[in-house]
């Protein structure tokens, strides 16, 4: 993909939406969508020099904490959209980066906003916003707001039941350039956890999206869902556990 610089530090691109993209409805999929952020996020961190290969100099990288995405109206196979994306500095742990698909002629088609860390590779560790900031330049962030809050903690409802409707061993096809499981492929397994007449039915709204441990191949994955009605439609919630332990913790809104 070839990208472009705005002068307000903006990483634009125009792109066409693919087969494999899509949904039997011909809708882009969301972990279509995660795909599309992760590119973009290494695509503009790399063109504003503070992206994979100066991070991996310094035994860093960056890593995805939280995800919100919003669905304006669904970009379909075969359209051509303009995708862009830029960060909005430290807020707290995090690094904020906002993420907005626009038609051709303007019209917002989905906007998104996530929260990075920058991790230790050989300790595993967070670094601290103070321990890197100097790596980020001041001049590359754009104000902007694609949402206008940071993307939100996502947990399961207090004092509610959810069902195990299934386990996922991770395999060679869900490993990253890091080694452990792509974040897409938390949101491939969360959407196939909710029946297939309301993934294919409905019109989704938001989803919200946690990542809080990581995982390796050969590990199994314990996948529970609950669901609700919300003032704003049907709330799913799906979490994954490693052994007890939560991996991710994911909200979609149809």
């Amino acid at each position: 993909m070839n990208g472009r610089i705005t002068p307000d530090s903006k990483y634009v691109i125009g792109k066409e939406i693919t087969c494999y993209e899509v949904d039997g409805e011909q809708r882009l999929t969301p972990s279509a969508f995660m795909d599309i952020a992760q590119e973009m996020a290494y695509l503009a961190a790399d063109a504003m020099h503070f992206g994979y290969d100066e991070l991996q100099a310094e035994g860093k990288a960056w890593v995805l904490s939280r995800l919100q995405f919003r669905f304006v109206d669904v970009p379909k196979w075969r359209e051509s959209v303009e995708v862009a994306t830029w960060h909005k500095g430290p807020y707290g742990p995090f690094y904020l980066r906002d993420f907005a698909i626009s038609s051709l002629e303007g019209e917002r088609k989905i906007n998104g906003t996530s929260s990075w860390v920058i991790l230790d590779v050989a300790s595993r560790r967070m670094c601290r916003t103070t321990e890197v900031v100097e790596m980020i330049p001041e001049s590359t962030i754009c104000p902007d707001a694609a949402i206008a809050d940071p993307a939100p903690k996502v947990q399961m409802p207090r004092g509610v039941e959810p069902t195990m409707v299934g386990s996922h061993t991770v395999s060679y096809s869900d490993v990253d350039i890091l080694g452990h499981t792509n974040n897409a492929k938390y949101v491939v397994w969360g959407m196939d956890c909710i029946d297939y007449a309301v993934t294919s039915g409905k019109t989704m709204k938001e989803l919200s999206i946690n990542f809080n441990h990581e995982t390796k191949p050969g590990q199994t994955v314990d996948l529970y869902m609950y669901s609700e009605q919300a003032t704003d439609g049907t709330a799913y919630y799906v979490e994954g556990k490693v052994e007890g332990s939560q991996a991710f913790c994911m909200k979609v809104v149809f």
